[in-house]
């Protein structure tokens, strides 16, 4: 080996180990215990400053640092009395961080209400936490729910249910603008009646507005945002799918959000009681009087057919089938061209 040779191999030897040591914390969860302290918990190769935020987008510097140089990867937060607490995770050598948070919000009359943030992306990038959150429906919330969503700073909301949903089961979030498209629930009744694999066909087609509005939204920054239908599961797992890739998370990492739901669902928070005269008057009240007294319907079932093909599947073959994919069915129906799409990433993924 020659002078120059030894050289190179020497510098790479020392660069080595500091490349070896230049990654984030990995495999961050912040997780809810049953006593209602915040779990946090990671991986890396040594050392970890945990530091505690009230918004998402704060830096380490305006963070406080509540647990210097962690080196067993788990953190329990005793001061996160924050409507919502972000937590930033520092490798204490190379001062590489990842943000969590937690992605169930923890409401007392809620159902499925959840932060998409913190997925990778394929380019390596992750979806901001405390930006766009996804939901059942909310009229149920408790006085303690509705102040711990108002300090989400949500600057719009979009309802995807429909306008008998939307009257038999009111969102009691005041104070923020909210938008909805109308339609009837009755066709999707009948969907739902033949199979679960007619209903996401349909859905393509059916929020196609909603996820116009959405998409309007987001790209003129009408942020923190949240959408919502009834069980936050169906309309709204297509429609955080479709959110998901825009951003450029991979389908894998959807289609597990997606089955989130079954875990987060609380039926009984997503309608409330309907009265014998609402249930004559309203077929919508009627269907769903039936459906929430069976008591198979209030335990969430997994989102997959006997054979193990998931719902969301039927959906997404829709669009293939029709728009090419998802970048061409959003490109037909919301309009949102390919220099959207890199705005959206700039805004959405950090």
């Amino acid at each position: 080996m020659n002078r120059t040779n030894r050289a190179l191999a020497a510098v790479l030897a020392f660069l080595t180990p500091v490349a070896a040591l230049a990654a984030p914390p990995a495999g961050a969860v912040a997780e809810r215990t049953a006593g209602g302290q915040l779990a946090v918990s990671w991986t890396s190769a040594g050392p970890v400053d945990v530091l505690l935020a009230e918004q998402p987008g704060a830096s380490p510097a305006q963070a406080k640092l509540v647990s210097p140089r962690d080196s067993d990867g788990k953190y329990l937060a005793t001061d996160a009395t924050a409507p919502r607490s972000y937590f930033i995770l520092r490798d204490a050598r190379t001062g590489e961080t990842t943000r969590v948070a937690e992605r169930l919000l923890p409401l007392e009359g809620g159902s499925n209400f959840r932060d998409i943030g913190g997925y990778a992306t394929a380019s390596g990038r992750h979806v901001r936490w405390g930006m766009i959150y996804r939901s059942g429906g909310t009229p149920m919330l408790t006085p303690a729910d509705l102040n711990r969503i108002q300090g989400l700073g949500l600057a719009n909301m979009v309802d995807l249910r429909s306008s008998e949903e939307r009257v038999i089961a009111p969102s009691r979030i005041d104070g923020i603008p909210y938008t909805a498209v109308g339609y009837s629930m009755m066709p999707l009744i009948s969907n739902v009646n033949r199979s679960s694999e007619a209903t996401y066909r349909g859905f393509p087609t059916m929020l196609a507005p909603q996820i116009k509005q959405i998409f309007g939204k987001l790209l003129s920054r009408q942020a923190p945002l949240a959408y919502n239908c009834s069980a936050g599961q169906d309309r709204t797992g297509f429609t955080t799918a479709v959110v998901l890739t825009a951003l450029g998370v991979p389908h894998d990492t959807i289609e597990a959000d997606y089955h989130l739901s079954t875990l987060y669902r609380r039926p009984e928070n997503e309608m409330p009681k309907l009265s014998p005269a609402m249930q004559e008057t309203s077929p919508v009240a009627a269907y769903f009087g039936r459906t929430l007294g069976d008591p198979v319907v209030r335990k969430p079932q997994p989102l997959y057919t006997a054979d193990g093909t998931s719902y969301l599947s039927f959906a997404l073959d829709e669009v293939k089938k029709n728009w090419g994919s998802v970048e061409g069915y959003l490109a037909a129906e919301a309009g949102v061209t390919k220099a959207d799409l890199v705005r959206l990433r700039a805004a959405y993924t950090e």
